[in-house]
């Protein structure tokens, strides 16, 4: 046995016993059986159980690639240890940031310390996506397969000669069962030899499409109030003492929403709760942290497409003032300062409920600043493609929305330029002659993107009509996308916060009226979105369309 497992036997053993001679005396004692020493250490810790039986996983060593623990992955495995072996209390959900090994830490290692020792019968783990259960299932099999020290101390729990593969259980030799299935499946009436699941986990079971609507919200908690919880089986007591444990439920994710699942469960007192932020510092804005001070510096330097050197000179910047601007994290093994602020950069909002677990601020501002340029520097880049995007309104009411139009292109570095953008309230007529004059002023547009819900692709057909009458646009060939709006509008518009605040997408300076209402949006049906959901539209599709070169024809005499 080499150093580092002696070490950790000894480690744990005189906090076990709380005395080191004795420990030292019983490892003498026990020296030629130290696999069974660390046997009976785990059943008593599942902190020793990981860092011993995993740990390629929890310890960095110049073999691995593993990282250095921070203090709340320990405080995880502790409260396992109340839950499972004191049985203090029967649910937790545990709110982690995403990213931050949750996964690996409490569902992999538990499972596998829950059925290594045969302390869960029957163990049900339910995953985002059938792709996501059998994944889980298929790591827990390898550890038990080709890990040689849960082999050594626990023997063959996978019998490979009889073994039938079944991609959703797995079937161990002490007789338990674990079971991995997607979030759409139900638990209703599993069981496993006539016995109820002696552990359910939920992991990360809900996504972006469980907390568009109201309704969505509530499914998601009903399904886990009326199918889940009536899945296990309660407690048993005989003469006032429980002889049998109740089935033990852990919930784990992040907060998407003010009232989606995980929100939900923190607010009820039925559930043990542990609730971290990436940051972790009391009453922490992030918003106004990311965009004041040397951060702010920071994102402009960082952001300035006209400079080649722009990350290498942001990264300098926070090197020269790396005091200043330093700030813990939740794992600082992980993650950078940098890291950090480049991921709220990118996306405000999704850093605010995932990292921050944070959903106070839904429905709050979310565009701070837009980069400008004149007119004239715009239009002295190369762009690659351009299209018009317009989201027509009906009638000219004050109580009618804008219609929004916008001309944008992308240029070789991906930055996308909004060329022209206006908002206004037009007839029919009038918004079908600013259409054709935008397509005149800017002739290199390809694709026309209009949205149908409003006209019911009556305005794409008199646009076209209208192009195949007029002697200049009728030699330019035009791609229409005439489609009804049916993803999210206020996730599509929060998506683009990140490149609107960080200057990724530019505005035209004179159009002062169409980004100011940009910088107004706090969400849908508070303020108006006209402007920002065509500017979402057009940086969602710019990407993926195609253009086709115009055909050069040259003199067939100059071949000769």
């Amino acid at each position: 046995m080499d150093a580092l497992n002696t070490k950790l036997i000894h480690q744990y053993l005189t906090k076990m016993l709380n005395d080191e001679e004795k420990a030292e005396q019983i490892i003498l004692d026990n020296a030629d059986r130290l696999d069974d020493l660390a046997y009976s250490i785990g059943k008593r810790s599942i902190e020793f159980f990981c860092l011993y039986y995993l740990q390629d996983i929890f310890i960095p060593k110049e073999t691995n690639t593993a990282r250095q623990l921070a203090p709340f992955h320990f405080e995880l495995w502790h409260e396992l240890e109340k839950m499972f072996i004191k049985d203090e209390y029967d649910k937790l959900v545990l709110c982690i940031p995403r990213a931050h090994a949750k996964s690996t830490v409490v569902t992999y290692a538990l499972t596998l310390w829950l059925h290594c020792y045969g302390f869960s019968f029957y163990s049900i783990i339910q995953g985002k996506t059938e792709a996501d259960a059998q994944k889980f299932l298929y790591d827990v099999r390898m550890a038990l397969e080709q890990n040689e020290l849960i082999k050594r101390s626990f023997g063959e729990l996978i019998d490979s000669k009889n073994y039938t593969v079944n991609k959703n259980e797995l079937h161990l030799t002490n007789n338990t069962k674990i079971e991995a299935i997607s979030s759409t499946s139900s638990m209703r009436g599993r069981k496993h030899l006539g016995r109820r699941p002696t552990f359910i986990c939920l992991d990360d079971i809900q996504g972006l499409d469980d907390v568009l609507t109201d309704q969505a919200k509530q499914k998601k908690l009903e399904i886990l109030n009326k199918d889940v919880l009536y899945a296990g089986d309660s407690p048993v007591y005989r003469d006032g003492k429980k002889i049998k444990p109740g089935t033990k439920y852990i919930v784990i994710g992040t907060v998407l929403a003010q009232d989606c699942l995980i929100s939900s469960l923190l607010k009820d007192k039925t559930w043990k709760h542990i609730l971290k932020r990436g940051i972790p510092i009391e009453n922490f804005d992030v918003d106004d942290y990311f965009n004041s001070g040397h951060w702010a510096e920071f994102k402009r330097i960082y952001f300035d497409n006209k400079n080649p050197y722009a990350q290498i000179d942001a990264q300098n910047y926070f090197y020269e003032h790396e005091a200043e601007m330093t700030f813990p994290r939740l794992w600082e093994d992980k993650y950078t300062c940098v890291d950090l602020a480049l991921r709220y950069y990118s996306d405000p909002q999704a850093f605010k409920t995932e990292i921050m677990n944070d959903a106070s601020k839904v429905g709050e501002k979310c565009f701070f600043q837009v980069k400008t340029e004149s007119p004239a520097e715009i239009e002295q880049h190369e762009f690659e493609k351009t299209m018009l995007v317009a989201d027509p309104a009906v009638g000219t009411a004050n109580r009618n929305d804008y219609t929004a139009i916008c001309v944008g292109s992308k240029d070789n570095n991906g930055y996308r330029y909004i060329r022209k953008g206006i908002i206004g309230k037009w007839d029919f007529d009038g918004y079908i002659a600013k259409v054709i004059e935008l397509l005149k002023q800017y002739p290199d547009i390809t694709h026309i993107v209009i949205e149908a819900n409003t006209y019911q692709k009556a305005d794409v057909k008199r646009i076209q009509e209208i192009i195949a009458q007029d002697p200049v646009l009728r030699n330019r060939d035009f791609v229409f996308i005439n489609e009804y709006q049916k993803k999210n509008k206020e996730a599509k518009i929060r998506a683009i916060a990140g490149k609107v605040n960080n200057g990724f997408i530019i505005f035209n300076r004179d159009d002062e009226e169409f980004y100011n209402q940009i910088l107004q949006y706090q969400g849908e049906g508070i303020t108006n979105d006209d402007a920002a959901d065509v500017v979402a539209e057009l940086d969602l599709r710019i990407d993926n369309i195609e253009t086709i070169p115009r055909l050069q024809f040259f003199d067939r005499r100059l071949l000769f």
